[in-house]
């Protein structure tokens, strides 16, 4: 009776084990089937990249930073708290700004990627300025704050590119979407809590120059997602509206630069010597134009998209500086009292200007024979419209050499319409027009 007692004392005891074994077997491979079901939907590097940026560069070298910079703040530079939190609030700007990263990695693709190259140039950035701030020990504060803002843009452009990669991961994985955003959570969540809680141990123990150090190991780990992440190559041509967009946008900022320089650096200068400068670096920029057409650009490593981006902005800008000059001397050389009619005569002589431009361009084309989808003869309408650019510069001696802050108008002609005061009437009475029927 004994011996049967034991038995199913026994037998249970060996199906607790059992029991627990499960319970633990299934806390350990539930996480793990569920990172195997994303890697094997949305492929490995892409969630080896959300823990990596998420989970290392964010949570874990965020904690590391946050202690890191305090004390560095505080012992290595010595200033005072007040000071350290303005400067603390100036190495978050590159999160403020994140609209901006956005938009890079949106509409600015390198070689031919969208998301790769700006995982790699966040993660160089992050290495150098962790590396160069943990090797020097006596740097100036503001070098030391350029530094630590370089190191926190590295963090925020990935953070960006990675979103971005969720975000279109969501688009053509909708029923994934919110275990993406676990995964993100959780990544983040864990190397928080084991960043916050090794910092204070290894600032103790390296102080705050060998902490920066450690942190060049996330930033490389960064830079080790653009490498491994697998993402489509875009044609180099392929320009969507949204590109085409950006580009004239740069473009507008080249124009912007322009009004700037010469607002500040050349508005003295003599109307025909700037005039033939803005004229000759106006028909030299679009040569510009001919090195693209030519496929030049690629063969120094310059991508198609990066080299039009520079071409629109350096075009705007000299053309808004060619621009200038003309319009102050066509302002100056309005005569008295019809100051309006002679300035509309002269735009309206310009845009005349431009449409014949548009006219014969069509005309030249047609004859060459470039259309949608032949280019064979394009480098010859370019080249030939780089010439007609250079041409008016033969006319350049009918633009006075003058003072740009003088009168150009002769003294007779502003003397005498000033001399000509208008006849006044004290005494003004109206009239009816219409003759009363008692008359």
């Amino acid at each position: 009776m004994g011996e049967e007692e034991e038995l199913p004392i026994y037998a249970e005891q060996v199906q607790q084990n059992e029991h627990g074994k499960g319970i633990c077997s299934c806390c350990y491979c539930v996480p793990v089937h569920w990172l195997r079901k994303l890697a094997r939907e949305m492929h490995w590097s892409f969630v080896f990249g959300v823990v990596i940026v998420y989970g290392i560069s964010q949570g874990l070298g965020g904690g590391f930073a946050r202690l890191g910079t305090e004390y560095y703040m505080k012992e290595v530079q010595k200033v005072q708290p007040s000071e350290s939190q303005v400067y603390l609030g100036i190495t978050n700007i590159p999160w403020i700004v994140k609209p901006l990263w956005g938009l890079l990695t949106d509409v600015v693709p390198i070689l031919g990627y969208r998301r790769r190259p700006y995982f790699i140039l966040a993660g160089f950035v992050g290495v150098i300025s962790m590396l160069f701030l943990s090797l020097h020990k006596n740097l100036h504060i503001v070098f030391a704050l350029l530094l630590m803002t370089a190191g926190s843009a590295g963090v925020a452009i990935a953070d960006v590119t990675v979103d971005a990669c969720v975000a279109q991961n969501s688009g053509t994985h909708p029923s994934l979407a919110a275990d993406m955003q676990s995964l993100c959570a959780l990544s983040s969540s864990i190397g928080s809590l084991v960043g916050f809680s090794l910092s204070g141990i290894f600032v103790h123990l390296i102080g705050p120059n060998g902490v920066f150090g450690l942190l060049s190991i996330p930033a490389g780990l960064v830079l080790l997602v653009g490498v491994l992440l697998k993402e489509p190559q875009m044609p180099n041509f392929a320009y969507q509206q949204e590109s085409m967009g950006f580009v004239m946008a740069v473009g507008s900022v080249g124009s912007l630069l322009g009004a700037v320089l010469y607002q500040y650096g050349l508005k003295n200068h003599p109307f025909r010597d700037l005039l033939f400068w803005t004229q000759l670096l106006y028909g030299l920029s679009g040569m510009l134009d001919l090195v693209l057409v030519l496929r030049l650009n690629l063969q120094y490593g310059i991508p198609d998209y990066f080299f039009v981006v520079i071409d629109a902005s350096v075009s705007q800008m000299i053309g808004r500086l060619k621009w200038m000059p003309l319009l102050v001397l066509s302002s100056k050389l309005c005569p008295p009292g019809i100051e309006g009619t002679f300035f509309a005569l002269l735009m309206s002589i310009d845009n005349a200007g431009l449409m014949s431009a548009s006219w014969v361009g069509g005309f030249l084309l047609h004859i060459l024979n470039v259309t949608r989808t032949r280019f064979d003869n394009l480098w010859l309408a370019i080249l030939i419209r780089n010439f007609l650019r250079i041409a008016p510069l033969t006319l350049l001696f009918l633009v006075p050499r003058a003072d740009p802050n003088a009168s150009i108008l002769p003294d007779e002609v502003t003397s005498s319409k000033e001399g000509s005061e208008p006849t006044v009437t004290e005494n003004v009475e109206l009239v009816s027009l219409v003759k009363e029927g008692d008359d």
